[in-house]
Formats: structure tokens, C-alpha cells, sequence
């Protein structure tokens, strides 16, 4: 039975990723390449929820159907190409967002809205570090920040607030990220 619940969980949040991914926002201009989505949300939800471990490994998977062609990734996006591509760093930075996400709420971040806030934000700033540094690898610091960073600021900080302010009405209501 355990391992039924742990197939449908995993199996939910690669939905969730995919769903996220098709909600989009055209990006200015210099972004044209990397849309702004809602992924980062999923991204660290899947690991607040399901914990570090199965949380980091979703993501995992969900990459995995992407990379293999299944059209689960940004706008219905997939193929090896992405990997390689400008928002390339992004996909490589959402399985340690999420274990990361997922080992903040393990240890009781969500037991206080400052901290389940914060939580998701160190989630979303890993995302943000990892597409910047691999902007940054193929150009230079300044459009790093210009093209990588800056422009999902505030997406971030409201997706931080949202999903925050989710796990900690889930915390209060008895849910536990598993440690």
C-alpha cells in the first residue's frame, strides 16, 4: 500500500509540474527564450509536500519525461534540446530546489508563516542562481543578472508568498512534510 501512495503522490506532482509549465506569460523581450511560468511554484510545492527525498526525485522524473519528449516542460516544450538551451540552468537547478524546499519544511519550516515564506523563497532562489549561472557561463555577469534574475524577482516573491502561505494553512491544519 505504501508503495501504491508513494507512486500516485510522485505521479501527481510530475502533473502538477506539467500543468504548471503551460501556464505562462510572454517574457520581455531580452527573455524571449525563457518564459515566465508557474514551475518554480510546482517546483518547490513538489518538494514542500512530498519532502526532500520523493519531492527532489518528482522533479527528477518530470525532467526525465521532458528530456525524452513528452511535452511536460515550459509551453509544451521538450526534446534533449532544452537542456542545453538559454533557460537550461533553471531545469538544473528545480531537483535541488525542491529537495531543498522539501528538507526546510522536513525540519518544521512550516510551522511559522515567516518560515514556511522563507522556505519557498530559498526554493525560488535556488531556481533564479541556477538559471543565472548558466546565462552568466555563456555570457557575462551583467546580462546574468539582466536576463536571468531580475526579471522574476517579483514572480518569485509572490510565488514565495503563495505557496508559504499554502503550507503553512496545510501545517495548521495537521499536514507534516516527511522529514
Amino acid at each position: 500500500m505504501r508503495i501504491l501512495q508513494w507512486l500516485l503522490t510522485t505521479a501527481a506532482a510530475i502533473g502538477l509540474l506539467a500543468f504548471a509549465s503551460r501556464i505562462q506569460i510572454p517574457a520581455p523581450a531580452p527573455l524571449a527564450a525563457v518564459p515566465i511560468t508557474l514551475q518554480t511554484l510546482a517546483v518547490t510545492l513538489a518538494g514542500a509536500l512530498l519532502g526532500w527525498r520523493q519531492g527532489g526525485l518528482a522533479v527528477v522524473l518530470w525532467l526525465v519525461c521532458g528530456a525524452a519528449g513528452l511535452p511536460v516542460l515550459a509551453g509544451g516544450g521538450a526534446g534533449l534540446a532544452k537542456f542545453w538551451g538559454e533557460g537550461a540552468g533553471y531545469l538544473y537547478a528545480f531537483p535541488f530546489a525542491a529537495a531543498a524546499t522539501g528538507a526546510l519544511f522536513g525540519a518544521g519550516w512550516g510551522r511559522s508563516w515567516p518560515l514556511a515564506i522563507g522556505a519557498m523563497a530559498i526554493g525560488n532562489a535556488l531556481c533564479l542562481a541556477g538559471g543565472a549561472a548558466w546565462v552568466g557561463w555563456h555570457s557575462n555577469v551583467a546580462h546574468a543578472w539582466a536576463a536571468g534574475v531580475q526579471p522574476f524577482l517579483i514572480g518569485a516573491a509572490v510565488k514565495s508568498v503563495v505557496g508559504g502561505l499554502a503550507m503553512r494553512w496545510l501545517a495548521a491544519n495537521g499536514f507534516r512534510t516527511p522529514a
